[in-house]
């Protein structure tokens, strides 16, 4: 309950420090960007990689995944343009997905199963919590536990990629891209689906061996 309170703190916290940017420089432009993809992300290889074990609420946090470099696109956009000032933006993807749709989409492109094991929120946390700060090296937070039961949720009033004559890409379009290093050599130069194959895989049940 301490962590969910703190985490309900820190989303109002940064919708007063909108307003009072706001109050100071009205002229602010405020970017609001969905989870987002491309080279080192915190998504995709997240996903693909082996220590990405555990997980809480069955994966069913939905969001609008955007691309990285969309998203530089349209502050620079936003920088030659002094039309958007004032003006609030929120950045997502063309389509919704469930973190368990992504990673279904990992798991085809690297043609490897990755196993997520779901624990409670109250157990998952506290070991966040411990593995936080007895490990140097990036793991999980509990404010990440706690935010995979929390759906994005699109503001009708903020302008988005359209408004700025943009068109975001669609994540399944970029795995290959992305993900290719994590194929085992038997796989690697295997070339992306394309459509039709897409289409046809969804007619059967495949097994894939773990590798």
């Amino acid at each position: 309950m301490g962590y969910q309170r703190r985490l309900i703190t820190d989303i109002l916290d940064k919708a007063r420090g909108e307003e009072v940017v706001r109050s100071i420089y009205p002229e602010t432009t405020i970017v609001r960007p969905a989870p987002m993809f491309g080279f080192e992300d915190n998504l995709l290889h997240k996903l693909a990689g082996v220590t990405n074990l555990f997980t809480s609420n069955h994966m069913e946090e939905r969001f609008w995944p955007v691309h990285a470099i969309d998203v530089g696109q349209a502050l620079e956009a936003m920088l030659n343009d002094d039309s958007t000032a004032a003006e609030t933006y929120e950045l997502y993807g063309p389509k919704n997905y469930s973190t368990a749709e992504i990673a279904d989409l990992v798991d085809k492109e690297i043609i490897k199963h990755r196993r997520h094991v779901n624990l409670p929120r109250s157990i998952l946390k506290p070991v966040a919590n411990i593995l936080n700060k007895a490990l140097y090296w990036p793991t999980m937070s509990p404010d990440e536990v706690e935010r995979e039961f929390i759906d994005q949720k699109i503001d009708p009033k903020a302008k988005s990629f359209r408004d700025l004559g943009i068109e975001p890409g669609e994540i399944s379009n970029f795995t290959f891209y992305y993900l290719q290093a994590y194929r085992s050599a038997a796989f690697y130069d295997l070339p992306p689906q394309t459509e039709r194959e897409k289409r046809e895989e969804k007619k059967y049940l495949h097994v894939i061996d773990d590798q």
